[in-house]
């Protein structure tokens, strides 16, 4: 985490795309190291929201245009992983991309939504939401 935190906003940027991946990485760390290194709490919050979305569009598109027996091998996904996702998908609707930014529910979230082919307007405006109210709660909890 330090090498992300030696390059400033682009590892805070870098951190933040590939934690919204399943690689097992905290963008979180980092934005909270900038900030105790007096960076501003709103920059760090606009360049963490923005990896995380784009990051999770990766997934989205992973799982609109691979097949789920491709998308389960990529991600390491299980089948009950993935099954327990698509389940809570589909119980709670778009409204659960909301949570994409939760540990462990998260990505698998974003993939069953291009599975399932969410519109791409509502997948964004809600991960967004959700992904920026999380960088903002952690930045103030960190001041």
């Amino acid at each position: 985490m330090e090498y992300f935190t030696e390059l400033g906003h682009i590892g805070l940027f870098l951190s933040a795309f590939l934690a919204a991946t399943v690689l097992p990485l905290s963008s979180e760390v980092v934005l909270v190291a900038l900030l105790l290194n007096g960076m501003s709490p709103a920059s760090l919050v606009a360049v963490a929201t923005l990896g995380n979305v784009l990051g999770a569009l990766v997934n989205f598109a992973l799982g609109y245009w691979a097949g789920v027996a491709v998308i389960r091998r990529w991600l390491r996904m299980s089948e009950a992983e993935f099954l327990s996702a698509e389940t809570r998908f589909r119980k709670y609707g778009v409204w659960s991309l909301c949570l994409a930014w939760a540990p462990i529910i998260g990505d698998p979230l974003t993939v069953v939504a291009g599975v399932l082919r969410v519109r791409l307007l509502w997948f964004v405006l809600l991960v967004t939401v959700g992904k920026f109210l999380r960088y903002v709660v952690v930045a103030w909890m960190a001041g």
